[in-house]
């Protein structure tokens, strides 16, 4: 079993992770890994903390001469805005000597849609700010971090993923407008909403920069796609064991994430069969039979079938509004403006960095558990030979052209 673990606060001293399960002897490359941190602070419409955080992890333990040894990786991640916050985040019972910082009031008054009110319920907190800084998307850089060592994995036995985005609001890609892997690993990281579509991708930035204007935020939607995928990864024998439902809970616990579609997603309620189930064609050489369309997003009965995996994230508007909603103050019970946190206008480029990460963990985890050994290269080996056996399975019943 692969797994993570990360703690940390928002402005605390740093975000720390644990994984497990990773093979011994695959050779990591720490500046692909710091290179999706960087990709994850990226995307217009970010707030103020993008400029003051410049996210590295550090590798503390699991890793020799820049190979994992199969013990469990740790690494760290440092908050550079902890210097600006020592007064507030000190972790001794007293503040220490010579604190940094400023001494922040107690937030008591909850923001609408965030964690601060069920938060403080369920742990009985006075202070919101001891919810609102563990319930902090800062929280997901010490995911990218996880699945940037999950995607070096994958990397080796050719499986890549990709992400863009297609909705900011009320502005999106044309209906049926279907992007490719190659489109989508092709957009420059220097784009703004890493959309395809550069007219839309104005329209996106003009709705942003209207929500800024009246103090609002927004939210949209991003695709994460898989390729090189094999069939097999998953189950259908076992609920917990069905890749789609892996997948949809691994999206669905990013931060504002309230809703996951595989393949066209919600559009399977709309059509008919005839126009949602991808038909099988005989294959075109001597591999595994075709599919003409993807709708299915390369997932059928909870198993990969060998095409793109592809799981749109639907993410709501962030919580904080710098115009705040209604609220109440904890302490008095009346009427009072939610709290101001500093944050983000737009973050949906940002959630799809971590999409993307959270996608390439679980396809880890499902292909070691299908292929697994206790070391990269035993690993490549038992793949090597499931391939061969389907490859031979399927050529010795074509039928020649």
């Amino acid at each position: 079993m692969l797994r993570f673990l990360t703690a940390g606060e928002s402005h605390g001293q740093a975000l720390v992770v644990t994984v497990d399960g990773m093979p011994a002897g695959l050779e990591l490359d720490l500046d692909a890994l710091n290179e999706q941190l960087r990709r994850r602070q990226g995307g217009y419409g970010r707030g103020r903390r993008m400029a003051i955080e410049a996210d590295r992890a550090e590798i503390l333990a699991g890793v020799r001469h820049g190979r994992t040894t199969g013990a469990p990786i740790a690494l760290l991640v440092r908050n550079r805005d902890w210097v600006n916050w020592q007064q507030t985040m000190y972790v001794e019972r007293d503040m220490p000597d010579g604190a940094s910082g400023t001494s922040r009031a107690d937030v008591t008054r909850p923001r609408p849609g965030h964690a601060d009110l069920a938060g403080a319920i369920k742990y009985g907190h006075e202070d919101i700010r001891d919810v609102l800084e563990r319930a902090s998307a800062r929280e997901t850089a010490a995911r990218v971090a996880a699945g940037g060592l999950a995607r070096q994995l994958l990397a080796r036995v050719g499986i890549r993923i990709a992400s863009h985005v297609s909705v900011i609001g009320d502005v999106m890609l044309p209906e049926g407008r279907v992007v490719s892997f190659t489109e989508a690993s092709a957009i420059p990281e220097d784009a703004p909403l890493r959309c395809v579509d550069a007219d839309v991708q104005r329209r996106m930035v003009a709705a942003i920069d209207r929500a800024r204007e009246a103090g609002d935020t927004l939210g949209g939607a991003f695709e994460v796609i898989a390729t090189g995928v094999p069939p097999g990864l998953g189950s259908y024998a076992q609920w917990d064991r069905k890749l789609d439902g892996r997948l949809g809970q691994a999206l669905m616990c990013i931060h504002a994430i309230k809703a996951v579609g595989i393949g066209i997603g919600p559009e399977v309620a709309l059509r008919p069969g005839s126009r949602v189930h991808d038909e099988i064609l005989p294959p075109a050489g001597t591999g595994l039979p075709v599919r003409p369309t993807n709708n299915a997003g390369g997932l059928e009965g909870g198993v990969t079938n060998g095409e793109d995996v592809r799981v749109i994230g639907f993410m709501k508007p962030i919580s904080t509004l710098m115009t705040p909603l209604r609220s109440v103050d904890l302490t008095t019970m009346t009427p009072a403006p939610a709290a101001v946190e500093r944050s983000d206008v737009c973050a949906v480029p940002a959630a799809a960095v971590v999409g993307e990460a959270m996608m390439g963990f679980v396809l880890a985890d499902a292909f070691l558990e299908k292929f697994g050994g206790d070391s990269i290269d035993e690993i490549e080996r038992h793949y090597a030979v499931t391939a061969e056996q389907v490859r031979r399975r399927f050529s010795k019943r074509a039928t020649p052209a």
